[in-house]
Formats: C-alpha cells, structure tokens, sequence
C-alpha cells in the first residue's frame, strides 16, 4: 500500500521523474490492475456513490450502489481500451508500439482522475473533480519516454488518445444514464 500511495504522490507531484523510473519496470495485467488500478480506482466510485445516495443527492441507494459498481467494473474496460489506443496509436505519431508500456501510460495517467474523484463525495465540491484533468499533462509528459515518440508529436498524440477517450467515456456515460438513471 505505502508503494502505491509513493507512485500516485509522484504521478501527482513529478511525473517526468516518475516515467523515467517506471520505463524499467515490468507491468502487465496481473500487475497493474490488482495492485493500482483496483485499489484508485475505488476512490471515485464510492465518493460518488456516498455523494449521490447518502450525503446530498437523491439517487436510491441500491441504484446507486449498482451504478458505483458498473462504474467502477468499466473503468477497468476504459483504461485496457485506452492502452490499446495509446499502442495503436503509437505508428501515426512516429512512437513505437508497446503494449506494456501504453498500459502502464494508460493506467499512471488516470491517477490525477482517480484521486480527484474524491471530490465527488460532497456534491457541492463535484466541480473539483476537473482538476482530474492534470491527468493530460502526465499522459503527454509519458508519450516521448513510453512510447519513443518524439518531443514534437507529444502533444498531438496525446490530444488524439484524449479525443478517442473522451468518445469512449461518452458512450460508457451515456450507456449508464440509460441503465441506471441520470447520474
């Protein structure tokens, strides 16, 4: 656990010192998700369901124990989704493909989302969740040492990932609101 809150300090506070370190590490599946992924990814999900059904809002707690849980269950989903993007995306912006590495890319650069997701948990602050956005910064920061692409492309692959995710996040929202309510 004091790993995970060192890493999640260092994405937040030096993240191009941080993507230097993590270059050299392995990290596959079994390793990200169980012991990062799973663990932050828990923050949003039940500061959103305790915002929503027991502190202020008006969603029923079942429904919105239920949506918590889908929602927490797809982030898994969106996060392989994006490290698939980040790879595939790799070529178009003269990066090399790695599957590792875009996984990696793709779960440290949610860690800023992740830890923002907290502010859901009084619906007043909600709005604070944006600051969830540093999140591009560390994603674009990665690029050149994760993927190899150069300084120059960082930026306009970083936006292509971020513009791809955005649609899939739309659709996954969207998807919700009609399961399980407006969120």
């Amino acid at each position: 656990m004091e790993n995970l809150v060192a890493r999640a300090k260092a994405m937040l506070l030096t993240p191009q010192t941080e993507w230097k370190v993590i270059v050299g590490e392995a990290g596959g599946l079994s390793v990200l998700f169980p012991r990062y992924v799973a663990v932050l990814a828990l923050i949003p999900a039940l500061a959103h369901f305790i915002g929503s059904s027991l502190i202020g809002g008006y969603t029923p707690i079942i429904a919105g124990l239920v949506g918590a849980l889908v929602g927490y269950v797809l982030t898994f989903l969106v996060v392989y989704v994006v490290a698939l993007l980040i790879d595939m995306l790799a070529p178009t912006f003269n990066g090399q493909k790695n599957f590792s590495n875009a996984l990696k890319l793709a779960v440290y650069s949610y860690t800023p989302v992740w830890i923002a997701g907290i502010f859901l948990l009084i619906p007043g602050l909600s709005f604070l969740a944006v600051l969830g956005l540093y999140g591009l910064y560390v994603l674009w920061s990665g690029l050149p040492m994760l993927m190899r692409a150069p300084p120059n492309r960082a930026l306009p692959y970083a936006a292509a990932v971020v513009a791809c995710a955005l649609v899939l996040a739309t659709v996954i929202v969207a998807i919700q609101a009609f399961l399980f309510g407006a969120r």
